[in-house]
């Protein structure tokens, strides 16, 4: 995608020209808040990704319908967190996206053992 930039010493995927996308094999995807905190954001990350294990985990292990909506719920909310879904964190004012990135995500109990 033509106009796609990334700030100089970042390796991540290519930003869109406004940066509130990112692409990945030409598709845009909501860009993480780029405003929250370095050591949130990582905890954020850390907390997606053990939502998403849980979701497999929970899918493998045939828990069935309300531990796996249970698991992508917690995939949402750190996804909302993150400025990944929910309203746009452009659109949003800077206290605003301060309560969304703030908003307690709790891990899955299976990644607290």
């Amino acid at each position: 995608m033509s106009g796609a930039r990334r700030d100089s010493g970042d390796d991540g995927p290519p930003l869109t020209e406004d940066g509130h996308h990112v692409v990945i094999d030409g598709r845009r995807w909501r860009a993480t808040d780029p405003e929250i905190p370095p050591a949130r954001r990582s905890e954020l990350q850390r907390v997606l990704m053990a939502w998403r294990r849980e979701v497999g985990r929970v899918k493998r292990a045939g828990a069935g319908e309300d531990a796996e909506a249970t698991a992508r719920a917690g995939v949402q909310a750190a996804k909302v967190a993150l400025g990944e879904r929910g309203t746009p964190w452009w659109e949003q004012s800077s206290a605003e996206r301060r309560r969304r990135w703030e908003t307690e995500v709790p891990a899955p109990i299976s990644s607290q053992e």
